[in-house]
């Protein structure tokens, strides 16, 4: 949400003011752009009609897709609302899958329907799509995915990455759809990207002293070069890397198609199962494994991306990729859906 605010600020010139919860929020002496709210329903429903009193003008409500309750606040105050949705559009195919099974009694799942393909979703397995066991997070994936902004929907993804999702999804919704991302690409281009954590920058100077593509990024390992907090978008962006070891999170997934490096994939839950399958199978820059891997799996997989001829072929199919994702942002596909939310917005308030 804060790389979006940029965007919108850096480009347009909009006012932002953003609501955030108590616990893990902003600091917001490293955005002095931006004013900052309390994630209230109270609270913010009387911000803004002290504001409409005021006669400040507000354009719209940009809201993350998981606070679907927010955009009953921007329809009692008849305001035009965005719904940003921060994982990719596939997984929000998986969501209305999962509801649409759910609500027919064919879940649980059989043990030996697991591998079998999601016809609507291929390559996607059903093991892949994202499972909610209990009520309450059945009934808040419903709640999600039944929101109809009166805008449309930011997803922070590239029409090359997600063409047919998004066609898929704009049909369902009948709303616009902004793919406008890769957001950090985009935000870098007008502001210092801010991490919520002090990233350890002291790796740069170790991989600067390591052959190009030899080395092997992982997130959470414990051999190698060990920091707390890595700055991974310039560590995957360094030559030394040759392949990330990732759980596969849509961020990290972005961040590693940006920079043309291919993913040793090991996902463990939620949306991850979802990005690794794309990555092996539908873009053919991963590997996928277990969660649980043995020492000889491991070994086997980081020869086939660091090694053998099979990583050099996804290594070229994720430069690639990087060169079609930089062409979006740079005038092309991204660029123009960033041009058609402005539009939208501005045009909502003549």
């Amino acid at each position: 949400m804060l790389q979006l605010a940029t965007i919108l600020h850096s480009i347009a010139g909009f006012s932002i003011t953003i609501a955030h919860a108590h616990f893990n929020s902003p600091d917001p002496s490293n955005h002095p752009n931006f004013s900052f709210l309390p994630l209230f329903y109270e609270s913010l429903v009387g911000q803004i009609e002290r504001a409409i009193t005021n006669h400040e003008k507000i354009a719209c409500v940009i809201y993350d897709g998981l606070m679907y309750s927010i955009d009953s606040v921007a329809r009692e105050l008849q305001l035009p609302s965005i719904v940003l949705r921060t994982t990719s559009a596939t997984n929000l195919l998986t969501y209305h899958a999962f509801v649409q099974r759910q609500s027919k009694g064919f879940l649980p799942l059989q043990d030996f329907m697991s591998l079998d393909l999601v016809p609507e979703l291929e390559p996607l397995r059903f093991k892949d799509l994202p499972m909610f066991n209990s009520g309450v997070m059945q009934q808040q994936i419903a709640k999600t995915i039944a929101v109809k902004p009166s805008l449309g929907v930011i997803c922070n993804t590239v029409d090359c990455l997600e063409e047919e999702s998004l066609h898929r999804l704009h049909r369902m919704y009948e709303v616009s759809f902004f793919p406008i991302g890769p957001l950090r690409m985009i935000a870098e281009e007008y502001s210092s990207y801010s991490s919520f954590l002090d990233e350890d920058y002291s790796c740069i100077g170790w991989l600067n002293n390591q052959q190009r593509k030899s080395v092997l990024y992982s997130g959470n390992r414990r051999k190698g070069y060990i920091v707390k907090w890595a700055p991974q978008g310039e560590v995957l962006a360094h030559q030394a890397v040759g392949g990330f070891w990732s759980h596969c999170g849509w961020n990290s997934t972005l961040e590693s198609l940006c920079e043309g490096v291919p993913i040793m994939c090991q996902p463990h839950f939620g949306d991850q199962r979802v990005n690794a399958r794309l990555l092996s199978h539908a873009w053919k820059v991963g590997i996928e494994w277990s969660y649980v891997m043995e020492r000889d799996e491991i070994e086997e997989a980081v020869r086939r991306l660091m090694v053998n001829q099979e990583g050099m072929e996804m290594r070229q199919r994720a430069l690639k990729l990087k060169n079609e994702i930089r062409l979006a942002v740079k005038g092309g596909s991204s660029y123009d859906a960033l041009n058609r939310l402005v539009k939208s917005i501005l045009s909502a308030n003549l």
